[in-house]
Order: structure tokens, then C-alpha cells, then sequence
């Protein structure tokens, strides 16, 4: 339950960080809001990889806002309803990959290992209370390209 909002904005910032409400489904949502991001995968996949990294840039500089906000309003540090940083961490997961169903249900499945077991760091972002927005979104950027890496290496070891 929300106690504060934070600024007049706050409606925005709760539809951006909660991916268009995905985030308050009772369940799972972050992994039902990497699903829902492979449609827009598919669109920005359609622009320049320039564009195309551009705007996740763009969607995580506006997540780390959106986060902040909804996590000042609730009081509390990377709640659950926000999944923005889901939806970043699978657009770079899937970032310069080939556009098939292989990479994208591979790569669905190994961001999501990532972001839930949190190795090599990943947990030192999320739990630092110092990062506010900047780590609930950091912790699923890098995740995002952890995976993206290790399908890079399954790309050209297929290649």
C-alpha cells in the first residue's frame, strides 16, 4: 500500500516502474513482465541496434526515477510492483542476438536465473541502501548483461 506519494507525478512513475501494472499480478511478477517485454523486443528490434539501445538506456534512466518514487512512497527498498528493471534487463539480455525463438526463450530463462540468484555482485547492488531506484534497476541491467554475454559465447560457439 502506497503511504506516501512522493511527487505529483507519482501516477506516472507507478504506471512506468510497474510496466503498465504488470508488476501488481499476485504472482511472479517480474517473471510475467520479462514475458510480456518480448513483444517489445520483437518492435524495438525493428529500429537500428543504436535506437534500439537507446531506448533502453532511455527506459532505464526513467526506471530509476519511477523506482525511486514508488520506493519512497511505500517506504521501502525494491518492492515487488516494480518490474521496469525486468523489462531493461531482458531488452539488454536479448541485445544484439539473433531474432530467433531459440535466443529469446534461452535467454529468457538464463535472465531470469540471473536475476533471481543474483551472482557474481548483482546481490551487492540490490542490497545496498545507498542506490535507492539506481540499484533496483542496476541489479536486472546487470544481470541482463551477464546473460547477454554467455549467449554471445553460445552464438558463436553455434555460429
Amino acid at each position: 500500500m502506497i503511504t506516501k506519494p512522493a511527487t505529483k507525478f507519482y501516477k506516472i512513475y507507478q504506471m512506468i516502474g510497474t510496466g503498465f501494472y504488470v508488476g501488481y499480478i499476485p504472482v511472479a511478477p517480474g517473471t510475467v513482465a520479462s514475458v510480456a517485454t518480448i513483444p517489445l523486443y520483437f518492435i524495438l528490434r525493428l529500429l537500428p541496434w543504436t535506437l534500439y539501445l537507446g531506448i533502453t538506456l532511455l527506459l532505464f534512466l526513467v526506471g530509476v526515477k519511477a523506482a525511486n518514487e514508488i520506493e519512497k512512497g511505500l517506504g521501502q527498498q525494491d518492492p515487488g510492483i516494480v518490474v521496469i528493471d525486468e523489462i531493461v534487463g531482458y531488452l539488454l539480455t536479448l541485445f544484439l542476438l539473433p531474432k530467433t525463438i531459440g535466443f529469446v526463450v534461452g535467454g529468457f530463462f538464463l535472465f531470469r536465473l540471473f536475476d533471481i540468484f543474483k551472482p557474481f555482485g548483482i546481490r551487492k547492488i540490490d542490497q545496498n541502501p545507498n542506490l535507492t531506484g539506481f540499484g533496483t534497476m542496476a541489479d536486472d541491467a546487470v544481470a541482463g548483461i551477464y546473460s547477454n554475454l554467455v549467449l554471445q559465447v553460445v552464438h558463436l560457439l553455434i555460429k
